[in-house]
Parts: C-alpha cells; sequence; structure tokens
C-alpha cells in the first residue's frame, strides 16, 4: 500500500484543533497526523500524541564505546609495545586515565550529534507537501495515510474549516 500526505492549512490554532478532532472521528490516528507551525505552542495543544524522544541513549552509548576504545586502545599499546622501566608495572592507570576520559567525552559528544540528525529525521527522502505561510504564522496539519484513505482525509480537512487542502508542493485545492 502507497502511503500519501496531504496538508490542511488554518489560519488560527483553534481551528487546527478542531481538526485534529474531525480527522480522528474519520479513522485517522494519532500516528497519521503532524501539527506544522512556525510559532512555539506546547506539546499537546493541539490534541496531538506527545512525542517520545531516544535522544539521551545515543550519549550514553557514544561514552560505553568512546571508553572501550580507549581502553583497548591505550591497553593494547602498552601490552603490544612493553617499556618496562624500573620495575614499573606495564599498564600506566594514571595516563590511561587521561586517555579513557577523552575518548568518553569524543564518544558521548559525536553519538550526541548522530542522535540529534536521526531524532529530526534527517536526511528526508520523500518531500511531503509544505506551504510557506506555515512560517508567517499558519498551521498545517499534515495527514500522510494510505491512498485509499486520502479523499476521507480531505473531506475531513474542509469539514475541519481548512483555508487550502495542499496534495503536492506547489498544486494547491480550495477548501
Amino acid at each position: 500500500m502507497a502511503r500519501k500526505s496531504i496538508l490542511g492549512l488554518f489560519d488560527n490554532a483553534d481551528s487546527a484543533a478542531d481538526a485534529t478532532d474531525v480527522l480522528l472521528e474519520a479513522g485517522a490516528t494519532q500516528d497519521d497526523f503532524d501539527v506544522l507551525t512556525g510559532s512555539p505552542y506546547p506539546e499537546g495543544a493541539f490534541g496531538e500524541k506527545d512525542p517520545v524522544h531516544h535522544i539521551y541513549v545515543f550519549p550514553i552509548i557514544g561514552a560505553l564505546m568512546g571508553l572501550t576504545m580507549a581502553l583497548v586502545l591505550t591497553a593494547g599499546t602498552q601490552v603490544a609495545y612493553p617499556m618496562v622501566t624500573g620495575g614499573k608495572p606495564i599498564l600506566a592507570f594514571p595516563a590511561m586515565t587521561i586517555i579513557c576520559y577523552e575518548g568518553t567525552l569524543l564518544g558521548a559528544v559525536l553519538f550526541t550529534i548522530i542522535g540529534i540528525i536521526f531524532e529530526s529525521r534527517l536526511p528526508r527522502l520523500r518531500l511531503d507537501p509544505y506551504d510557506a505561510r506555515i512560517n508567517e504564522g499558519y498551521i498545517g496539519l499534515l495527514v500522510t495515510t494510505e491512498e485509499e484513505k486520502l479523499d476521507d482525509m480531505e473531506r475531513a480537512l474542509i469539514r475541519g474549516s481548512a483555508l487550502e487542502v495542499v496534495h503536492e508542493r506547489g498544486r494547491a485545492l480550495r477548501g
């Protein structure tokens, strides 16, 4: 089944919030639509589901991988090229501590950047409909659903007082 997207444009937050109820009545789930706005609104203000973020996992994994790589690098180097000096142990833990700290920090930072890109859903391989007026104060409801339900969702957006329904980039249908 191919999934298609349509965008309904609204001029105020109340009509957009009411339209989410109309979409739910028409058979859409909360996973089927996103609210696009250029203004900050509290999460859940339009009746959409609360987003679930897993950004905290990336730095933890990165820190553990950085620490592991630093331990392997420092211990492996000291074991592979032993320099016995005056009966001191081959593994010098005070020197290893600094490299382990830096490796842990580097891994956490790199994986945080990767996590931000991943959680931001970048790169976008499929371009959804968009309208530049969203940056000027309009509110968009982006509905992504199966092709068979697309007409029902379009009628629901129009019933929910959408000013315009945009099917593809550049092609709009008046509401």
